[in-house]
């Protein structure tokens, strides 16, 4: 569905003018639809039966169902260098040292970035009344699939139809 193209564009903007801790912005956004929203519904069910893990079968449905897909991630996110302690370290930790299911550890004001963008970008969703859910196994999936260049990501699926498809579960 076009529409949703455009709700999913205007999404990206919301998240990207969502305000930033020092003025620093390093979310980055990503678009997913069509052919590539198939695979990546897909591949979420065999990366739940590869792992064990629960529930990404669940959710990949629901992907597959869903006819946009926003992607929302942090890309090279530098500590903020207030050494406040959030992230568990005395001083500001050294980012991106770990890698698991995402690039780890984070500092906690850019993981407010993020959040605060995520917020800003389902607003805008509600606003224009199109269903959706934020999903942290389609960031799983889409990262190991390449789908957006970001060391932690969550997904935002789509949907506009008579009753949402993200509610009974």
């Amino acid at each position: 569905m076009n529409a949703l193209r455009t709700v999913a564009e205007l999404m990206a903007i919301s998240a990207r003018t969502a305000p930033k801790a020092a003025g620093k912005d390093f979310v980055v956004t990503e678009i997913i639809e069509g052919d590539n929203l198939a695979r990546l519904a897909e591949k979420m069910v065999e990366f739940g039966e590869r792992t064990g893990k629960k529930n990404f079968d669940r959710d990949g449905a629901n992907v597959r169902d869903s006819d946009a897909l926003l992607l929302i991630g942090l890309k090279d996110a530098k500590a903020v260098g207030l050494n406040c302690g959030a992230c568990g370290f005395d001083k500001c930790l050294k980012p991106n040292t770990h890698e698991g299911e995402f690039k780890g550890p984070q500092c906690a004001y850019r993981l407010l970035d993020m959040g605060i963008a995520i917020g800003s970008a389902v607003k805008t969703a509600s606003l224009l009344n199109v269903d959706n859910r934020i999903m942290y196994r389609v960031g799983v999936v889409a990262r190991e699939m390449g789908l957006i260049d970001a060391d932690y990501v969550m997904g935002i699926p789509l949907s506009a139809t008579g009753k949402s498809i993200y509610f009974d579960r």
